[in-house]
């Protein structure tokens, strides 16, 4: 009956937002401990009186451990499957949450933020293709973008609670906070279905159908996907070997590095890690001035998430992720600019904090969700483990650089140059986009590896010719 029909339909698109929404709260706990190190970092250093190199290790260490992480997830992701690496992610934000909160020093400090790191490093490989492998083609950029603004909401959460702890110095609760969340997502993620296509390169078909027709609007799309899935692994997933032997797939690999090392040069987490630091420079002496400043950053990260959502599968990833870059570079080259000539009245800090927000809009609305969601699309399926494994890794190796350098950055070049070298590269970001980036929108997986895998040019595979 039609009434039947629609009511199966609705269903299973609830089901669907259901299942993406949970498995994005993976990007809460990773956005949350992005975020809280910025408001805790200046009450670390008072208490264990550390130098600008110890600073730099307790905020990158976190980062050395997601690399760590990413590189083992590719394992945990194809031996166990995307649902189980999850789990193990969020028991490890657990143990790590609470150990920080009781750091006796330093050294354990950092020891506990690579424990961090690794769940982060879990999550942020894990998340994002889980999404892709269940999300509809028509909303999987979307649905991947929701996980970059779950990453967002963290930020956020992380600097208001660091801003409410920050009227008594109590850095233990700005990190044990964590512990809460974690115990969330840990139950949340016992009710995901595994991936279809996890199930399906596991040879298990029969239960891949259950999963999709609770996922997709009708039976024949469900069955059409699998049969897609099916031909996709008639060549046995490989990674490292397909890596030597086929080019066309190292194409795919260096894309996904490439990619990745532009969204951490943007200079948007030195914005993240140090974001108390950066009002200082501009102007805001006042401990509680630069802390709300820090969540007015955060806040407005959120929003302007939503233009990516709202964008990327009509408008397009190409022409969003450009028009990023171009207002990324100009807050950071006008920012510059500011420090150079002197920031010496309130109009002229709040202009300074202006071009500030500027970037974050820039940021959050392109490069932010939309790398992911590239990274995520332009692997084939044989090599996805692998691909994602790198092109992750290569995420937390860069952000561990901009996060171990900033401070001696400053201190070398000086305020106004270091601004003016991350506006530099935005710029020319706009120029890699426009040579390399593949516009992806509104194309299946199956079709995206087609095309590269016959040997099309890296800025062509999206397209439907």
């Amino acid at each position: 009956m039609p009434g039947t029909k629609i009511g199966s339909k609705t269903s299973n698109k609830r089901m669907t937002f259901f299942v993406c929404f949970l498995a994005a709260l993976a990007g809460l706990l990773f956005g949350l401990d992005i975020g809280v190190i910025a408001g805790a970092l200046p009450f670390i250093s008072a208490e264990f009186n550390t130098t600008t190199r110890e600073q730099e290790w307790i905020v990158s260490s976190m980062m050395f451990g997601a690399a760590v992480g990413a590189i083992g997830s590719g394992w945990l992701s194809s031996y166990l499957g995307r649902k189980k690496s999850l789990m193990i992610g969020a028991v490890l934000f657990v143990v790590g949450s609470l150990w920080s909160a009781f750091a006796p020093n330093p050294e354990m400090l950092i020891v506990s933020r690579i424990l961090l790191g690794l769940a982060v490093g879990i999550a942020s490989y894990t998340a994002p293709l889980y999404l892709s492998e269940i999300a509809p083609e028509k909303i999987r950029g979307s649905m991947i973008s929701l996980y970059q603004l779950m990453i967002t909401i963290g930020i956020l959460g992380a600097f208001l609670s660091d801003t409410a702890f920050s009227y008594s110095g109590s850095w233990r609760w700005m990190l044990g906070v964590i512990t809460f969340p974690a115990l969330l997502l840990l139950v949340g993620i016992i009710f995901l279905p595994n991936s279809p296509r996890w199930l399906a390169a596991k040879g298990n078909f029969s239960e891949a159908q259950r999963v999709l027709d609770r996922l997709r609007d009708t039976s024949e799309q469900a069955k059409r996907e699998l049969d897609e899935i099916r031909e996709s692994l008639k060549i046995k997933q490989s990674g490292w070997s397909l890596f030597k032997e086929n080019s066309n797939f190292r194409r795919a690999v260096w894309l996904g590095v490439l990619l990745q090392v532009m969204q951490q040069f943007t200079g948007m987490n030195v914005i993240m890690y140090y974001a108390p630091k950066i009002f200082e420079i501009a102007g805001f002496a006042n401990t509680i001035q630069q802390m709300w400043g820090t969540v007015i950053v955060g806040l407005v990260n959120v929003l302007a998430t939503f233009i990516a959502i709202g964008l990327v599968d009509r408008w397009g990833r190409k022409p969003t992720l450009i028009l990023g870059f171009i207002v990324m570079a100009l807050g950071m080259g006008i920012l510059g600019t500011m420090l150079h000539i002197g920031i010496n009245s309130a109009a002229a800090q709040y202009f300074a904090v202006t071009m500030l927000l500027m970037f974050i809009v820039g940021f959050a609305m392109s490069a932010g969700p939309l790398i992911w969601v590239l990274c995520s699309e332009i692997q084939p399926l044989k090599g996805r483990d692998f691909g994602i494994t790198v092109s992750t890794t290569t995420n937390w190796i860069a952000n561990m650089i901009v996060g171990a350098t900033f401070l001696t950055m400053l201190n070398t070049l000086g305020n106004a140059n270091t601004f003016w070298v991350y506006a530099g590269l935005n710029l020319f970001f706009i120029l890699l986009t426009l040579w390399l980036v593949p516009e992806t929108k509104n194309m299946s997986l199956e079709h995206i590896e087609r095309n590269l895998l016959s040997g099309k040019k890296l800025r062509d595979i999206g397209s439907s010719d």
